[in-house]
């Protein structure tokens, strides 16, 4: 590794940076506008926080406010990698109101290093989606997994809460995906049909169905797909027909659910 390898993302969701870095600089001290959320991908580093000096390993999560003063050095001599999101404060604001239901309109994250696998796994799910080029479903996958991931790592719900909604509000939210799954729905259309906020959305949703809002909605898109695919529909027609950007995103969606190429598919059934 050289002395430092940064990678600006295109943009791809307004209001949010991402960034890849690969470095053993150390850095002087500094503050960002935005929200910082991250992972530190390989190595360590100490950092000075608006909580005291703190250290992060491989596997940790990283935060910083708005306005908050830090800096960073690697832990040892080969350096250190992370990946962050920088998310402007309206964003967050806007997704804090929803979470606590107007309670709050601001809030902080209180933890500069957070030791929790499975909010790792989320941050790595949230990077992917940022970082990755998609339509109207990526936005939904986009918004379900980043107003949860703030949701926890801000503490506003506990790290891994129970989900609990009721099934009648989620029904309207389900029913809204069911009648038109090709319709470029976002958190917000699943929302206001359902008369929850976003935040609740993803959790009784995935209570009531056992899948996201954005798994459900790929759901009910590839079984599209597969009633073309078995009426002799050619794939890359079928993957257009069933809302995929391209063919090869279809494939991808099939094989995970299924197991089986939808080219194995078409030879069985036709």
């Amino acid at each position: 590794m050289g002395k430092g390898q940064f990678r600006v993302m295109a943009r791809r969701f307004a209001g949010v940076e991402v960034v890849e870095a690969a470095t053993r600089h150390s850095f002087a001290r500094h503050t960002h506008e935005q929200f910082g959320i991250g992972l530190i991908h390989q190595g360590a580093q100490r950092s000075l926080s608006g909580r005291g000096t703190v250290e992060a390993e491989a596997g940790d999560v990283i935060t910083v406010n708005p306005g908050e003063i830090h800096d960073g050095v690697p832990i040892g001599d080969a350096g250190r990698s992370w990946r962050m999101l920088y998310l402007e404060p309206a964003l967050v604001e806007a997704a804090v109101g929803d979470i606590s239901e107007g309670r709050w309109t601001t809030r902080e994250f209180a933890d500069p290093v957070i030791r929790n696998d499975a909010l790792a796994v989320r941050f790595r799910a949230l990077f992917a989606a940022a970082a990755t080029a998609g339509g109207a479903e990526a936005t939904l996958r986009w918004e379900e997994l980043a107003v949860t991931l703030i949701a926890e790592a801000m503490r506003l719900v506990p790290l891994s809460a129970g989900r609990h909604t009721t099934p009648a509000s989620i029904a309207a939210a389900v029913n809204l995906i069911d009648d038109d799954p090709l319709a470029p729905l976002t958190l917000a259309d699943l929302a206001q049909a359902s008369g929850l906020s976003r935040f609740q959305v993803v959790r009784g949703f995935a209570k009531a169905t056992g899948l996201t809002p954005h798994a459900y909605l790929l759901q009910r898109r590839i079984d599209i797909v597969r009633r073309l695919i078995g009426t002799g529909t050619p794939l890359a027609e079928a993957a257009i027909a069933g809302g995929f950007a391209d063919q090869s995103h279809m494939t991808r969606v099939f094989v995970r659910k299924y197991g089986f190429s939808p080219g194995a598919y078409a030879q069985a059934v036709t």
